[in-house]
């Protein structure tokens, strides 16, 4: 990968290659696959003990301001409480500098919230044992500082092990923020990373760590020497190949950072408070909106509704397929490849609509809507879109989602990524059977861009209600003929 489109010199091109082809080497196993996320366990293991800790500290507090028949019970709701509490807040997501009294205005403003609530609620049940104001101000107080201790075992635990055990890091970018800030990754391994190349940099940078000059060559990188991290030094949208970058590295499991002098990000997960290396502002970029818990109920809810459609519509697809057999012959089902989400491919199920159905023809060909081949059956499928019903059971195995950008045949997919900016950026959520785009219009032959911001503008501002209002508009324009 090239930064800049003016030559340069032989010596500085083959300088580049030399030191490219010297780090990186053809992997062992042949396999492109992701690495083995050895290190993940430490990444789990610090939020498992924060959490053991803050229920350790409650539980102390609760026995010291609790009486007994109160205190099992109050135990279990404020266990509940504390932990949904502070997940929300971000408490348990553990940063490259974490601080103890960063953390003390939220853990101590949390814990008052928390007792103020238990006292409330045992005074209006008539108990006697309701906590007074001295009980609730020493459960309070007790509870933060024994937080905070456990906390900072756990943070300078993390610490010492991050230094001991740095994991292999690329550098994406240029210039003078991605040479200092590898020289201070290399000076501080307590932020648990070690570069190992630097990608997309100028041969003239003269950067001690090999440079990386395509794409094919980082993701080489990435298996040989188990890269756990990558470092962008600008928005992923504003680096040459960044967006190919960025699915690259997500497929591989790699934890994506964006690491700036400057306190702006484009694409970037909110965290419960600043993080830095070195003074460096950290952002911590996400390959689309961070709501795993939204996320859950979605994939739930595609299930659960799309197990039911294929029962309710089990005649209506029976009916075509056998209309399917007796007016184009054997072969009810076409199989195709897509891409879905971080750019992984799958097969596609629909109706067979074409008489006989090319396969390679089919992955190259843009619009069939017109082709001869196509019966009064393809033609009658294609224009209510029930060729599209054997896609539910895409969404049962957890191909594709119910509401999601729609998925594009590996050939177009390259088309279109280089072609119009942003496209490449729509795989960051699962692909769907209808979506944003689709309500809107956009489907057959029309403008691929239109589609593109349609598809990031739902990623951007998704929801669950958004997804149950793109059902309904779907449902309403079934009958209407318009399929493509």
């Amino acid at each position: 990968m090239t930064t800049e489109s003016a030559p340069v010199p032989r010596a500085a091109q083959a300088t580049a290659v030399r030191r490219a082809a010297s780090a990186i080497r053809p992997p062992r196993s042949g396999s492109g696959g992701p690495v083995p996320a050895l290190a993940g366990r430490r990444r789990r293991a610090a939020p498992v003990a924060l959490v053991a800790g803050d229920c350790l500290a409650l539980g102390l507090a609760s026995a010291l301001a609790v009486p007994w028949p109160w205190l099992p019970l109050v135990l279990l709701l404020q266990a509940m409480g504390q932990v949904a509490l502070n997940a929300y807040r971000g408490l348990y997501r553990t940063g490259l500098s974490p601080s103890v009294l960063a953390e003390l205005p939220a853990l101590s403003g949390l814990a008052l919230v928390q007792w103020y609530a238990t006292a409330e609620v045992m005074a209006v049940s008539g108990s006697r044992y309701a906590p007074g104001w001295a009980a609730l101000g020493g459960a309070v107080l007790g509870q933060t500082l024994l937080s905070c201790a456990v906390r900072a075992l756990v943070h300078r635990t993390r610490i010492r092990s991050a230094a001991r055990d740095p994991q292999s890091t690329l550098i994406v970018g240029d210039g003078p923020v991605a040479g200092r800030l590898g020289a201070v990754l290399q000076e501080h391994p307590r932020y648990g990373m070690r570069p190992v190349g630097r990608v997309g940099a100028r041969p003239a940078d003269d950067s001690p760590l090999p440079v990386l000059t395509s794409v094919q060559e980082a993701g080489r990188a990435v298996i040989q020497n188990s890269v756990r991290h990558v470092v962008f030094t600008v928005a992923p949208e504003a680096a040459p190949d960044g967006e190919e970058l960025f699915a690259l590295f997500t497929r591989h499991g790699c934890q994506l950072w964006l690491i700036t002098d400057q306190g702006t990000a484009a694409r970037f997960r909110s965290t419960a408070r600043p993080d830095h290396v070195w003074g460096f502002a950290v952002h911590p970029l996400a390959a689309g909106p961070h709501r795993p818990v939204g996320f859950r109920v979605k994939r739930a809810m595609d299930a659960a509704l799309a197990a039911i459609a294929l029962v309710v519509a089990a005649p209506v697809m029976a009916a075509c397929a056998l209309a399917v057999r007796l007016c184009d012959g054997p072969g009810t089902l076409f199989r195709q490849e897509r891409i879905g989400r971080d750019g992984r491919p799958f097969v596609l199920l629909k109706f067979r609509t074409l008489r006989p159905a090319d396969a390679h023809e089919s992955a190259t060909r843009w619009n069939v809507s017109e082709d001869r081949r196509m019966s009064r059956v393809g033609r009658m499928l294609r224009r209510t879109s029930l060729d599209e019903l054997p896609q539910l059971w895409n969404v049962v195995r957890g191909d594709m989602s119910l509401v999601g950008p729609r998925p594009e045949r590996p050939y177009f997919v390259e088309q279109f990524s280089r072609a119009y900016p942003g496209y490449r950026a729509r795989h960051r959520m699962p692909v769907g059977i209808t979506g944003l785009a689709q309500v809107h219009g956009l489907r057959g032959d029309t403008s691929i861009e239109d589609r593109a911001r349609f598809d990031n503008r739902y990623i951007e501002t998704w929801s669950l209600w958004q997804d149950m209002c793109v059902l309904a508009r779907t449902a309403g324009s079934v009958f209407r003929l318009g399929g493509s």
